[in-house]
């Protein structure tokens, strides 16, 4: 009798685990469910994707999460793409040079398959308003032979995927719990800051607090050759063919403007040298490019000038300083000039 009685006791609370088991999971996905229908609504990072109508804009916040905002903003029909190497190009200046009004669609240490995004979802979203010009930034990075153009950070390609799922998916993230009540009172409060609209960031005050530009030490790695060639001498260059291919879903009439940015001249290839073969390889890649493509041009900064050898007008090798950038915007709108 008794062990009858332990059966069914065990029995029963099976039953009960069954219950509870089914009743959690039950509510995991309905809690799961209202969070995303939330998050969609609510739309975080101002893709677009909500069918309500909501503010303007994002809080400030990393340049990452903010591109598929800016990246689709109509005000702009001109964009600058690429990592820090690019970062100082004011939209302003090529503005005020161009009468193109220009937003800064850069991440800092990204590579051609994240631009290759941020080109896509710019694009995508300037079909009635075509963009009359795009800058990208060719550093080393795009010299590589490796047809999967890996990149080394984390980066949001959920946020401005083709497929809705993958966004959807991307959703559903632990870090959205503390972004959507931070876009909750974003969009309630009229007095709420909006993260600058034309996306530029300036990075010499975060250079200068580090040191960069008056610790001796800092100043000396400066003299130090490096080689910035890329590696890649006898190619392929996925990098460049990807460009090319995706630039042809923007209207003809867009221009394109491929800058190899400034470096420090101890971080020119030296002549002769492996580096430097793999740099003119890659170089060539491009400029056949933008010989191919009707309205491109290469604007080449790798090379040898004066205010390269300033040590006062670098933070790095590759890190510039605003003189250098003023240049470097004089010669973009030249080229775009030129182009049209």
């Amino acid at each position: 009798m008794s062990s009858s009685t332990s059966s069914s006791e065990q029995a029963a609370r099976a039953a009960k685990w069954t219950g509870f088991t089914g009743a959690f999971l039950s509510a995991a996905v309905l809690i799961a469910a209202a969070f995303l229908t939330a998050a969609f609504l609510i739309d975080p990072y101002d893709s677009g994707r909500s069918p309500l109508k909501l503010k303007e804009g994002v809080r400030p916040q990393g340049p990452r999460t903010a591109l598929a905002s800016r990246g689709r903003d109509p005000n702009f029909t001109g964009a600058i793409f690429g990592n820090s190497h690019i970062q100082l190009i004011s939209p302003e200046e090529l503005r005020a040079k161009t009468g193109i009004p220009f937003v800064s669609l850069i991440a800092p240490a990204t590579m051609p398959k994240e631009t290759f995004a941020t080109i896509d979802w710019f694009l995508r979203h300037h079909r009635t308003a075509p963009p009359k010009a795009i800058v990208v930034g060719i550093d080393n990075y795009w010299c590589t032979a490796n047809p999967a153009l890996p990149n080394e950070k984390p980066f949001p390609f959920w946020l401005m995927s083709r497929s809705l799922s993958e966004y959807v998916g991307g959703l559903m993230r632990f870090d959205l719990l503390e972004e959507l009540p931070r876009r909750i009172g974003y969009l309630a409060s009229r007095k709420a800051e909006r993260a600058r609209p034309d996306g530029y960031w300036d990075y010499e005050s975060g250079y200068g607090v580090q040191g960069y530009g008056t610790n001796p030490e800092i100043i000396a790695r400066l003299q130090k050759p490096i080689e910035t060639g890329g590696g890649n001498v006898d190619g392929p260059f996925p990098a460049a063919s990807g460009l090319e291919e995706l630039m042809k879903t923007a209207p003809a009439e867009t221009a394109l403007i491929l800058l190899r940015p400034p470096v420090y001249v101890t971080a020119l290839p030296k002549p002769g040298t492996r580096d430097a073969e793999a740099d003119t390889a890659c170089r060539k890649a491009f400029a056949d490019l933008a010989a191919r493509r009707p309205r491109t041009a290469l604007v080449d900064w790798r090379v040898e000038r004066p205010e390269l050898r300033d040590p006062g007008l670098f933070f790095d090798h590759s890190h510039y300083r605003q003189p250098i950038a003023r240049l470097v915007e004089t010669d973009i709108a030249e080229a775009i000039r030129k182009l049209n």
